[in-house]
């Protein structure tokens, strides 16, 4: 049984996880077509962004990154550099293609500034979802310690996502984050804890 509810002492307990697979850093749009390659057939996407914190009032930042994953690939797209290219659109707006996500309602809200014609769908927000059926903590944090069983670090979170150069650090942290939705999703559909949201 996955439990419901969890404490930040319980989480600490656990074991530290993170996505293990290859991480593709997208920075140039030359890199758009060979990207759409490997995503393509894909129906099952986790999904984040990151945008790069503000520690003065009245100073906001544009998104800074957008994450989507598979199960052992995550794709990294620097918007501060390409803006939101077409293609990756066209893939955020294909209801066909399921991204999983947590508090997605912020990250379309950011990716919209980038692209005033931009149109989501198929998006599944962890967030909102679960608490329909039952689940009294969310978040991903919360989630992975219920769902996975592994503690993932937000170390990296108010680290600057305009940098020069994304330390590899900051790479495995933004990939984790679309991965474990991704999981946590998987996990939860297999043991039929989303058969409710979908037998609507």
């Amino acid at each position: 049984m996955i439990p419901m509810r969890i404490s930040k002492e319980e989480i600490n307990e656990l074991p530290l996880g993170q996505f293990e697979g290859e991480i593709n850093l997208i920075d140039d749009l030359d890199q758009i077509e060979e990207v759409m390659q490997s995503l393509r057939g894909e129906q099952l996407l986790g999904f984040d962004t990151e945008t790069r914190p503000s520690f003065r009032k009245g100073v906001q930042y544009q998104v800074s990154l957008l994450q989507l994953s598979t199960p052992d690939q995550a794709f990294l797209f620097r918007l501060n550099k390409i803006g939101l290219p077409r293609p990756i659109q066209k893939v955020l707006e294909n209801p066909e293609i399921v991204k999983v996500g947590a508090a997605v309602l912020d990250d379309l809200r950011a990716l919209r500034k980038l692209a005033i014609d931009f149109q989501p769908n198929g998006f599944f927000d962890l967030n909102e979802e679960l608490k329909k059926v039952g689940f009294e903590n969310v978040g991903v944090r919360n989630l992975c310690g219920m769902v996975l069983n592994i503690r993932i670090s937000k170390s990296e979170q108010v680290s600057n996502w305009e940098s020069l150069e994304l330390t590899n650090k900051q790479q495995v942290y933004a990939a984790t984050d679309a991965w474990a939705c991704l999981e946590i999703y998987k996990k939860l559909q297999y043991q039929g804890y989303l058969d409710s949201l979908f037998n609507c």
